[in-house]
């Protein structure tokens, strides 16, 4: 038994419907591709072939068979099927759903598989709403998501559902998904197959980067504009058609930052072509450049430091043009400052002194400033013994004074500690000068 969620009261003729649902698989032998999660013994294909139903998460790019395979489960299984999206589903539609498979297994023994496509769009409140009836198991729940569903999917939920990572499908995959939609008794497009030659093919399978629905959708398109004239198509023809930006990148979703982590890591590994690279898919793909300048700032103090204190100050430099020119103009402005951080001496010596003070911070907070080094704008706070003896650095000899800054009931504790590269060294030189003169201060003082 098959409900979707959503529906009209007229049915839809099949010829109504794009050629990407026209021609989906109902079986496994039909299915192209995901050969790794679907070889012999897999868990995955022991789930189908064995209707051993389970709830499940499949995580993937767009176009990659999650909604297929939710279908192949619930044809060959006996449970009632229903399927909604995320993005039209009412909460209290899902809930009326569960407590009518939560009727029907009472009743009849008979389970209910909940599909959901696009699960990420719920919220929190809207996942626990599914927990009691997977616990129970009232439904089997299988959910699509485009999103890491170790943040997208609520842990509870998570953790009793088994995640299935489907791939982006390669071109051969593609290129014979296309071949069977000519073919295909539902796809009714038989009569146009001449118009599309080999080449034409591979150049839409490689086209869709991975996305079947894209070359699909391509398919079809391509037949309404041209399929009158029963001619073969060219692929510049094609081309201009279908012209758009389809590198593969989404703002705000997992490939977005796996780019920028990309970036950073190839400028942590002194590449300079390799962060031009990251930095151009990003740029060409759509990419906010004031993002990119953010990062690359983070990535000034993180990775480069004092090693080179001319980072910083290239980095601010950048955001400032970014915002300035925008894009495409910024575009050369962020290359230069790619390539600087990438050349610059390295170090994380800031970064990993700040963290190591702030755990401190964080135990001893309850800890005074000692009275020696608080502030005393006002009588009283003199009379109390504010600022009393006080040290100015300025009236000793080398400029230094030593006196303890840390809270009175805290060790002395050293944070930072210079690398040997780049300006550091130089640093270096300097605390330890510091520390012989504070040496030799405690030695007179003793």
């Amino acid at each position: 038994m098959d409900k979707e969620l959503f529906h009209t009261d007229k049915e839809i003729d099949y010829k109504d419907m794009p050629l990407a649902e026209r021609v989906r698989p109902q079986t496994l032998d039909e299915f192209v591709g995901q050969h790794k999660i679907l070889e012999k013994d897999t868990i995955l294909r022991n789930i189908i072939v064995n209707n051993e139903l389970t709830s499940l998460i499949f995580w993937g790019p767009p176009g990659t068979g999650k909604t297929t395979l939710a279908r192949i489960i619930a044809n060959k299984t006996n449970a009632s099927f229903i399927f909604f999206s995320a993005v039209l589903a009412k909460i209290t539609e899902v809930r009326n759903a569960m407590k009518e498979a939560e009727y029907d297994l009472r009743n009849f023994h008979k389970k209910t598989i909940l599909f959901v496509d696009e699960i990420h769009r719920f919220n929190k409140a809207q996942q626990d709403a599914f927990l009691p009836f997977v616990e129970k198991g009232v439904i089997v729940l299988i959910g699509a998501t485009t999103e890491n569903p170790s943040f997208e999917v609520i842990a509870p939920l998570l953790s009793r559902c088994k995640v299935i990572v489907l791939q982006i499908l390669d071109e051969e995959d593609i290129y014979t998904i296309i071949k069977r939609s000519f073919s295909h008794p539902q796809g009714d497009i038989q009569n146009y197959e001449k118009m599309f030659d080999n080449k034409i093919l591979h150049f839409l399978a490689d086209y869709a980067c991975g996305d079947a629905r894209v070359a699909l959708n391509s398919i079809e398109l391509i037949i309404k504009a041209y399929g009158k004239q029963k001619e073969k198509l060219s692929v510049a023809s094609i081309k201009k058609l279908l012209k758009r930006n389809n590198l593969f990148y989404d703002k705000d979703k997992e490939e977005h930052y796996n780019i920028i982590s990309a970036l950073h890591k190839s400028l942590r590994g002194s590449d300079p072509q390799a962060g031009l690279y990251w930095l151009a898919r990003m740029l060409e793909a759509g990419e906010n450049p004031m993002y990119v300048a953010r990062r690359l700032v983070r990535f000034a103090s993180e990775d480069v430091g004092l090693a080179d204190p001319q980072a910083l100050v290239q980095a601010m430099a950048v955001k400032d043009a970014v915002h300035f020119l925008g894009m495409p103009e910024c575009n050369t402005a962020l290359a230069q400052l790619v390539v600087y951080l990438a050349t610059a001496p390295k170090s994380n010596k800031i970064y990993t002194a700040y963290k190591s003070a702030a755990g401190d911070a964080t135990k001893t907070s309850h800890l005074g400033v000692p009275y020696h080094i608080r502030n005393a704008p006002t009588g009283l706070m003199k009379e109390l013994g504010y600022g009393k003896n006080y040290k100015y650095s300025h009236e000793f000899e080398d400029g230094y004074s030593y006196q303890k800054y840390f809270p009175d009931k805290m060790k002395e504790k050293t944070y930072y500690l210079p690398s040997r590269f780049g300006f550091e060294k130089e640093i270096k030189k300097r605390l330890e000068w510091w520390k012989k003169l504070k040496d030799m201060d405690k030695d007179t003082h003793k």
